[in-house]
């Protein structure tokens, strides 16, 4: 069974990331994915948006995947079906991505073994905004 890394590997992390692809990124700013990322942002991370139907988002170049990225992701920040995340895991891994981020709600075990045993940190089931609130503030 799966569980996710312990407080002081989150802060580690936190504080260590700075490139987050937030796939699933929306332009309605009541939507999760678009005040987390904003949130995000205003906190100093480079926001870099996965969305196809969109050129920019939050003032930065949306791209259509993840392989599109130049350069390097720290943390790859999920808002996706959980029944669609797989693919976007086998990206991550393909780029070498460093974590991925379910945020909460998003729960597949079978994309977050996979992640793992392809030496990828996984968080799961937990909102990244909410997280560093709790941890950074």
């Amino acid at each position: 069974m799966f569980s996710n890394p312990k407080d002081s590997e989150l802060i580690e992390l936190l504080k260590n990331s700075k490139n987050i692809a937030v796939v699933g990124l929306s332009p309605k700013p009541e939507r999760p994915s678009h005040y987390v990322a904003e949130y995000l942002q205003r906190q100093g991370y480079k926001i870099i948006p996965v969305n196809p139907g969109h050129k920019m988002l939050l003032g930065e170049k949306s791209y259509p995947d993840l392989k599109s990225i130049p350069g390097r992701i720290d943390v790859v920040d999920v808002f996706r079906n959980p029944a669609k995340v797989l693919p976007i895991v086998e990206e991550a891994i393909e780029i070498g991505g460093g974590t991925i981020w379910f945020q909460e709600g998003i729960i597949n075990e079978q994309a977050a073994d996979i992640a793992l045993k392809n030496g990828l940190k996984v968080i799961m089931d937990r909102c990244m905004l909410k997280e560093h609130m709790r941890l950074i503030g």
